[in-house]
């Protein structure tokens, strides 16, 4: 069965990789856009879309300041990408807003990040798989339903890929993103070109009257128009997620890494604000559709349109339109927003078990996070976040737009305590500097910081009073849970590396036992019993005895007759067990001895089968399991455990040359006396 196994798993990863094969490829510019990119441009996918979901569910003339909301995101964008040039010249080791926050704010801060970025990686890959789900719907539309089992198989994709190693920094994979931005730079200037010469044609959800929901009749007038407005505005700040993707991969950048990554993050932002705006504009000159209850507020002919109807994205219905009579560019361009959005996941697959592996590292997680596969990736944290991305798929049916009010929160928490981290940075660097060059510099750089720390830590507010009754309590409640259980863990390795310490004293010195007390179990009398009983006087105890429980007073019987005739060198004593359990006896007996002679060690062998078949453990080795776990918890006492090799192992893993245990008749010779050496 194990060779089964083996070969399965051999089969969907591939062959173990070794570990002097690890190493890290350095990117130039012209790939490093490319591969950070796809993180955050791919939120260009589905920010224009929130924003207008938002501003209709006031109707259709609040469709009408789209381009406004844009331009306010824009601005905060901007803001967001100059900070962050300031953060990857500063930090180049890439340890990004973890590094940032726990090296100028304090270790609370930075698990405050480390909680917030976890959260953000298991959002990512959800929002981006839903997303492209919903983009391959527009070229399948027999998927139409079926989003959330094929987001949820897309998780699963990535998955496998990530446990194989393949890295998402494989050149071949930058053409999809370069694919991308021509399509969306194509998209822009063609649609710019039709709309000034007249010939952009309206969009099929453009027919369609929009009316509000019976909430908000009143459009936006009033508190709930303002509302409305900065929920559209925090919908669209969707569009600031992957920025610090670029900050947590500055170690990937050629030299000098900072400068180039923020070179990278200029051209980023530029394109970011240039791409949003276009299809914010072109949306709205072409009157397109986006609405949070299609079946309820589009309307043809005064009618609602009905359950039946399919509402695509956004980008999706421009490029229909602004590519109409020609569909191989509709399908070029939805094709390679589909595939940037599964880039965007599968980044997270590579993020996240990173981020997990430093965490776990400083203690904060399981160190089991911190271990390489044998395919030199980080497989549980791959685990983890797959089965975190799975359960927010399903749990929210694969709706980008009910995941987005989870999304932006975490997003803005790392924003706000990574640029509090950098205005203590500079604070700290200022005290100390002399030249006044430098001086200057740092000082325009506290200014770029402290304006994003407002500017971020503004919209973190806006976004839990907008957000935090439609779903962002959720992330709330997931950051601090693992806040909680994060800092529990570095308790208990803090406790145990305390108890663990090794004293004024040598821990030998202390550690020696008296006397040492053998027990071996017995069941019956045969080679297992034997070879432990044999291995038992080989360790020369001063105290050496076999034990069994009386449950079957014919085995009993027997098993006395048998001891008597073999004439074996030690004594054997039952122990009652009126209940016929054999667990609570042993432990009164060994417990016993403990409290005669607290400073004996008390070495109990237990002979034990090995299998060569998983249905076979369930026929053998219970009760000896069940007691041995029993045993670990009583001090000063030390289980071991006398394997015997069954025909079936043998078959399974091969014979095994090792030498005969010693008779149990014969005395072993004295130990050499010191004097005499």
């Amino acid at each position: 069965m194990s060779d089964v196994v083996d070969a399965a798993k051999r089969l969907l990863l591939g062959r173990p990789v070794r570990s002097e094969h690890q190493r890290r490829a350095l990117l130039p510019k012209r790939l490093a856009l490319p591969t950070f990119a796809s993180d955050a441009l791919s939120s260009l996918a589905y920010a224009p879309d929130e924003i207008l979901l938002a501003l209709s569910i006031a109707g259709l003339s609040a469709l009408l300041i789209s381009p406004w909301v844009g331009l306010a995101v824009a601005v905060v964008l901007a803001v967001v990408i100059a900070s962050y040039r300031q953060n990857v010249r500063a930090y180049p080791s890439g340890g990004g807003d973890y590094e940032i926050a726990t090296t100028n704010l304090g270790p609370r801060a930075g698990l405050g990040v480390g909680s917030a970025l976890l959260v953000d990686y298991a959002l990512t890959v959800a929002v981006s798989v839903s997303s492209a789900a919903q983009y391959v719907v527009v070229l399948v539309p027999a998927l139409a339903g079926r989003e959330t089992e094929f987001a949820i198989v897309l998780v699963l994709i990535l998955t496998l890929a990530g446990l194989r190693g393949l890295q998402r920094r494989s050149p071949w994979l930058v053409v999809p993103v370069y694919l991308f931005m021509g399509a969306l730079g194509a998209t822009a200037v063609v649609g710019a070109v039709r709309y000034a010469t007249g010939t952009l044609p309206v969009a099929a959800s453009g027919q369609l009257d929009v009316v509000p929901l019976d909430a908000v009749d009143q459009g936006l007038m009033g508190l709930a128009g303002a509302l409305i407005v900065l929920r559209a505005f925090t919908s669209g700040c969707a569009a600031l997620t992957g920025v610090e993707s670029v900050a947590t991969g500055v170690g990937s950048f050629r030299r000098p890494r900072g400068a180039n990554a923020a070179a990278t993050l200029a051209l980023l932002g530029i394109l970011s604000i240039t791409f949003l705006m276009s299809i914010l504009l072109l949306a709205q000159a072409a009157g397109v559709r986006y609405v949070a209850d299609p079946a309820r507020q589009l309307l043809a002919a005064g009618e609602p349109v009905g359950e039946g109807y399919v509402q695509h994205p956004v980008l999706g219905q421009l490029a229909e339109v602004v590519f109409s009579g020609f569909a191989p560019a509709v399908v070029v361009t939805v094709a390679a927003t589909a595939l940037v959005l599964v880039l965007a996941a599968a980044s997270a697959f590579t993020q996240f078990p990173t981020l997990g592996s430093i965490l776990a590292r400083d203690g904060y997680l399981p160190r089991q996070l911190h271990t390489r596969g044998d395919r030199l990736v980080f497989s549980n944290g791959i685990l983890t976040l797959a089965a975190g991305a799975i359960v927010l798929v399903w749990s929210l049916d694969a709706s980008v737009t009910r995941l987005i009010q989870l999304y932006i929160v975490g997003v803005f928490v790392s924003f706000t305590l990574s640029q509090a981290g950098m205005v203590a940075h500079w604070n700290r660097h200022l005290r100390t500097e002399p030249d006044p060059r430098t001086r200057v510099g740092m000082l325009r750089s506290r200014v770029v910081s402290t304006v994003g720390l407002a500017l971020t830590g503004t919209v973190l507010v806006v976004v839990l009073v907008t957000r935090f009754t439609l779903g962002a309590w959720i992330t709330v409640v997931l950051m601090g849970l693992l806040f909680v259980v994060m800092t529990g863990i570095r308790r208990h390795y803090d406790q145990v590396h305390d108890e663990l310490a090794l004293g004024p004293e040598p821990a030998a010195s202390r550690a020696l036992p008296s006397r040492v007390h053998a027990i071996v179990l017995v069941s019956r009398l045969h080679k297992p019993t034997m070879r432990a009983i044999a291995y038992a006087r080989a360790a020369r105890p001063s105290v050496l005895e076999a034990v069994t429980v009386s449950v079957d007073p014919e085995e009993l019987a027997e098993l006395r007759q048998q001891w008597e005739q073999l004439d074996l060198p030690l004594t054997l004593k039952v122990l009652d067990s009126a209940y016929r359990d054999l667990t609570r006896p042993v432990l009164g007996y060994v417990r016993s001895i403990r409290r005669e002679s607290p400073r004996d060690l008390v070495v109990v062998y237990v002979p034990e089968y090995v299998v060569g078949h998983w249905w076979e453990r369930l026929l053998h080795n219970q009760s000896a399991s069940r007691l041995r776990s029993r045993l670990l918890l009583t001090p000063g006492v030390v289980v071991a455990s006398v394997p015997w090799r069954l025909r079936s192992s043998v078959e399974v893993d091969g014979p095994v040359t090792t030498p005969p245990p010693p008779d149990p008749h014969v005395t072993p010779p004295p130990e050499d006396d010191p004097d005499d050496r």
